[in-house]
């Protein structure tokens, strides 16, 4: 099997272990991340209704205006969080279940994360 398979399909188990146990609701969503190469893209998720409430990437015309190049590395990542924050507080929900998705806590996820807190938004 090549390495790309296997880490993909390695990926693919973590994230169901993490999703048996982690379900979003209407008071507080599930935050999904999902990182590509070049972009990164994060949805807020009522899993009782299977209702995407909020979503933001790094391919939105708010991101990629203030970034000079690349949105897919942890500058953009943290502009998404930010984004993100704000379309949150329009909605009322100030607290969040954070669903990695089967990375690792580190870099770009890591960066969403932590600029979600700073806004003030409980992860």
């Amino acid at each position: 099997m090549q390495a790309t398979k296997k880490k993909l399909v390695r990926r693919k188990r973590r994230r169901q272990h993490i999703r048996k146990n982690l379900k979003g609701s209407s008071d507080r969503p599930r935050l999904t991340v999902y990182r590509s190469a070049k972009h990164i893209y994060c949805q807020a998720i009522d899993d009782f209704t299977g209702v995407t409430l909020v979503s933001a990437s790094s391919m939105a015309k708010d991101v990629r205006e203030g970034m000079s190049a690349s949105s897919g590395n942890v500058e953009g990542a943290t502009s998404v969080g930010t984004l993100l924050a704000t379309r949150l507080k329009e909605k009322g929900i100030s607290r969040l279940s954070f669903d990695r998705n089967g990375y690792k806590y580190h870099g770009r996820v890591q960066a969403v994360a932590e600029a979600l807190r700073k806004e003030g938004i409980e992860v």
